[in-house]
């Protein structure tokens, strides 16, 4: 009979308690000191410091987030939202964490140190009212050397037209008090490479003496940039994509926060809440949503001329609508030569519908050539090639008409994912050519009696794009000894191997970008936004309305001093052309006004609704002997159209600003901390074996 054992329950071992670790010394020894009147080096430095620091372990964005690897990076992010009124804060975490994304090491210690700023940029953005995230995101590095109110100012000099520069990419810098501007600084790749030098020699030489600092100060090219701009540089995507910062994106698409607020002489480029009785109509000019739709107007016309030059097709003689189609076609590329030295290559490059437009100019020129050389000689087989090249225009332009829908989620999704894939698989076209220049080659030399090469290379095309029975049909032709055997084998790794091959990797992909398609939606949508918001020209010119201001002001420039009179007349010349587009905007504005926009957490509630505090300076925020005391924001009475100030001390950080008052949610949160407080010490006191009277008392 078996015999049943009866197992006694092995007691436990006493299980040691995890050590409370004290972070008192660690944020005194190791958080960043750093006072509101520190320069933009100056917080650089201190954070890349205690980031090295903290950050020395390879670790993937979701652990820094979720895990006790990101514990430092809460400690930091408690610290800046308690004591920290710098408003540079955000700029120099994400210029930290473009400097360390672009270092490659065996490890990853310099991505995981990339993605703990980024970490810590939109966490710190969480811990602030809606208001002050505005005011971060879109607070300007500052010049010590310059005077704010020049720093949007045009270049007079220049006719405002061909070397104004986005502040995404290129700084203006002031030679003068009357406004003069020069650009001094590169732009695209050169002015990536200049950005990462300069910040590498932050944390690179952390150790050196501010005076050899001082002799070329390395934050230079950061000056006027501000957070959303960098982190469009740093292609901090995932930053990009959080919902308080999409949702300053969006309020600078619909225009309900603009830079430039009228056009005349003396403005100044500066982040504005929009108050339309207040505001120049014109400036809706610049509001990237109406941008949006005249480009998309501007194609549509572009497409009826294309069409109706095409079906005339005059061989003989040059119609008016063909010379109207010319017009077009210089409107459109001086608009890209425009956008192109504002934005600089990488930005440029980075909407995949520039590319459709640089191949539409090439196109474009290549068919004007023929056509003008045609007629000049009378060859009208080249005006026939001419109409031919011509025709290719609709492989582009047609999508390009419809590139509009690219900014609906759904179809912005997967663009990128089809970018991806387009990407994945021409690299894989290069194995496919390599076995594919192998094969012809053989079957070009043992098959040379019966075909060509022209001939063989149209068949071994015809069996990888999946026609193998073309294969079994020839391969005695081309051979009956090494025919048969060498073209099973070409057949079964064309259709079978490679082709399988193509397709998992393909899926594979799609699976792989669709996760963070959204991201890269946010990110080419955000630099959309950027591009055609922030830019330091006042007067922009919607083609073909361009041609006008490039043929009257660029002669005139040559022999005429450069003032301020160039600005009006470009300014009225502005007025004149687009007087029916601004109205057309006034319509649509008048017709879709709603009383809430849902942005007047933005610019803080009405007047008459705002109370002055009571609450001393310093606040209480938790409860028991670690108690924290947070720097308590002052309210101001806002208006809607008032500017978004920079910050100007401690006791006052955000002039214009709305500081969120403790709610009666915050004071139960505090409540509740002290009794929780309360009860850990009862507990404590239990446990050490204390008498009752004690723990009462």
């Amino acid at each position: 009979m078996p015999i049943r054992v009866k197992s006694r329950p092995v007691a436990a071992p006493e299980r040691v308690p995890s050590p409370q670790l004290d972070h008192s010394d660690r944020l005194d020894a190791r958080l960043p000191n750093i006072a509101h009147e520190d320069t933009f080096r100056d917080v650089v430095k201190k954070l890349s410091l205690y980031i090295a620091d903290v950050i020395c372990m390879p670790s993937t964005f979701e652990q820094l987030r979720t895990t006790s690897a990101g514990d430092d990076l809460q400690l930091l992010v408690e610290h800046l939202s308690a004591w920290v009124t710098n408003p540079l804060i955000v700029n120099a975490l994400l210029a930290l964490r473009w400097h360390y994304g672009t270092i490659t090491d065996d490890r990853g210690v310099s991505e995981a140190r990339a993605n703990a700023c980024e970490i810590a940029a939109w966490r710190f953005l969480t811990r602030l009212s809606e208001r002050e995230v505005v005011e971060f995101c879109l607070h300007e590095i500052p010049d010590d050397g310059e005077e704010d109110e020049l720093s949007g100012a045009d270049d007079p000099a220049d006719g405002g037209e061909s070397n104004e520069r986005t502040s995404l990419l290129s700084n203006a810098s002031t030679c003068s008090s009357s406004g003069h501007y020069l650009d001094r600084r590169p732009s695209g790749s050169s002015r990536r490479n200049q950005l990462f030098q300069s910040v590498s020699k932050l944390t690179m030489s952390r150790r050196a003496s501010d005076v050899a600092e001082s002799e070329n100060d390395p934050t230079a090219p950061f000056t006027h940039l501000n957070a959303l701009e960098i982190a469009a540089i740093a292609d901090a995507k995932r930053f990009l994509s959080q919902h308080v910062v999409q949702k300053i994106i969006t309020g600078i698409w619909n225009g309900d926060i603009i830079f430039w607020d009228r056009l005349a002489v003396h403005s100044v480029k500066k982040p504005r809440f929009y108050n339309h009785s207040t505001a120049d109509p014109f400036s809706r000019l610049r509001v990237p949503k109406y941008l949006k739709a005249y480009e998309v107007a501007f194609f549509i016309g572009f497409l009826l001329l294309y069409y109706s030059v095409l079906i005339q097709q005059n061989r003989y003689a040059i119609t008016p609508l063909e010379v109207l189609l010319y017009v077009w076609f210089a409107a459109f590329f001086y608009d890209e030569i425009s956008e192109y030295i504002d934005a600089g290559s990488i930005f440029y490059a980075a909407d995949v519908w520039n590319l459709f437009d640089m191949i539409m100019i090439a196109i474009g020129i290549v068919f004007a050539v023929l056509r003008f050389a045609g007629l000049y000689k009378q060859d009208y087989t080249l005006v026939d090639i001419a109409f031919d090249v011509l025709s290719l225009e609709a492989l582009f332009m047609v999508p390009r008409v419809c590139s509009i829908l690219s900014l609906s989620p759904y179809w912005g999704t997967l663009i990128p994912c089809l970018k991806e894939m387009g990407k994945d698989f021409l690299k894989f076209m290069v194995l496919v050519i390599v076995v594919y220049v192998g094969f012809l080659t053989t079957f070009s030399l043992i098959g040379r009696e019966a075909y060509t090469f022209p001939h063989m290379a149209m068949i071994v095309t015809k069996i990888f794009f999946g026609s193998s029975y073309v294969g079994f049909d020839v391969m005695e032709d081309i051979d009956p000894i090494f025919g048969p055997p060498l073209m099973l084998i070409f057949v079964t790794l064309s259709s079978i191997l490679l082709m399988g091959s193509l397709t998992g990797m393909l899926s594979n992909s799609f699976s792989r970008v669709i996760t963070h398609a959204r991201e890269e939606y946010l990110y080419v949508y955000s630099v959309y936004v950027l591009e055609a918001s922030t830019s330091n020209r006042l007067t922009h010119f919607y083609p073909p309305f361009n041609l006008i201001a490039l043929g009257i002001f660029r002669p005139l420039r040559l022999f005429l001093p450069s003032d301020n009179k160039f600005r009006q007349g470009r300014i009225l010349l502005l007025r004149a052309t687009h007087a029916p587009i601004v109205g057309a905007i006034q319509v649509y504005e008048w017709l879709t006004k709603s009383t809430s926009d849902g942005f007047e957490n933005f610019r803080g509630p009405p007047q008459d609704s705002v109370k002055r505090p009571s609450a001393p300076p310093f606040e209480r925020t938790g409860g028991g002997s670690r108690a924290r005391y947070r720097p308590h924001f002052p309210t101001i009475e806002p208006s809607s159209a008032d500017v978004i100030d920079k910050p100007k001390a401690r006791e006052r950080p955000f002039e214009g600003g709305l500081a969120k008052a403790p709610s009666d949610m915050e004071a139960r949160i505090s409540e509740l901390s002290a009794k929780i407080d309360r009860l850990t010490a009862l507990v404590v006191s239990l446990q050490s074996g204390a008498g009752i009277d004690t723990v009462r008392t």
